[in-house]
């Protein structure tokens, strides 16, 4: 029997974020998450009895090549929650797509990160305004790639710091793209320009979402 995936919303839009922020991608964003995040945009898709479709690797995969655009974003939710979402990946890359996973952090991307075709990885390391800090896994970070991310997002000067501190210990600019993006609202994105010149962050890069500044914040399927 084909495995099949709660999908809470598949759209087309572009990267409102991380390394290929601008350009078109597929979403498929997948209901459940482990994390219970304050600031989270995506409350909704995060409860149990949101409304999903249950679909194969194969619909989700047509769904992606009949939109013609290659990259493919999986998110949520924590779509690496997804029982064999390999199965999902090996699918899409084989038809060409690129596939990016947006995660939080708190899941091994060990396995998957053999993959060839290799997924692409945008990792979030929540700092302590979200209160999830504890479930964060950096072994993460021994299979990071040039092409991945890691996001920090920020709602305070605590916030700030302690994502220096990070990045400083793992020595993430030197395995990937690493961004500081602002809790939306809460935080002035002028003071994380600041931040980024006076302790000296060379290769850390302010990350806005996009997408909130072309539609409302609140809109789905963008």
């Amino acid at each position: 029997m084909s495995v099949v995936y709660p999908v809470a919303e598949k759209f087309v839009s572009i990267n409102g974020e991380a390394a290929r922020a601008g350009e078109p991608a597929v979403f498929v964003r997948f209901r459940g998450c482990n994390l219970a995040c304050p600031y989270c945009d995506t409350k909704w898709a995060n409860a149990p009895g949101c409304p999903v479709t249950f679909e194969t690797a194969e619909e989700i995969a047509s769904y992606a090549d009949g939109s013609g655009i290659t990259d493919v974003t999986l998110t949520g939710g924590e779509p690496l929650l997804q029982k064999e979402i390999g199965v999902l990946i090996e699918r899409l890359t084989a038809s060409g797509h690129r596939v990016e996973i947006e995660t939080n952090g708190s899941v091994s991307v060990e396995a998957l990160s053999r993959l060839d075709p290799r997924p692409v990885f945008t990792l979030d390391y929540k700092l302590p305004s979200s209160r999830m800090e504890a479930a964060m896994n950096t072994e993460n970070y021994r299979f990071l790639a040039p092409e991945d991310s890691v996001k920090f997002v920020s709602g305070s000067p605590e916030d700030l710091e302690r994502a220096a501190e990070i990045i400083e210990e793992y020595r993430l600019t030197e395995k990937c793209a690493v961004f500081i993006s602002p809790v939306f609202g809460a935080i002035d994105p002028e003071d994380i320009v600041n931040f980024l010149i006076r302790r000296k962050l060379n290769g850390v890069r302010l990350q806005l979402q996009l997408h909130k500044f072309i539609w409302d914040p609140e809109k789905r399927g963008v």
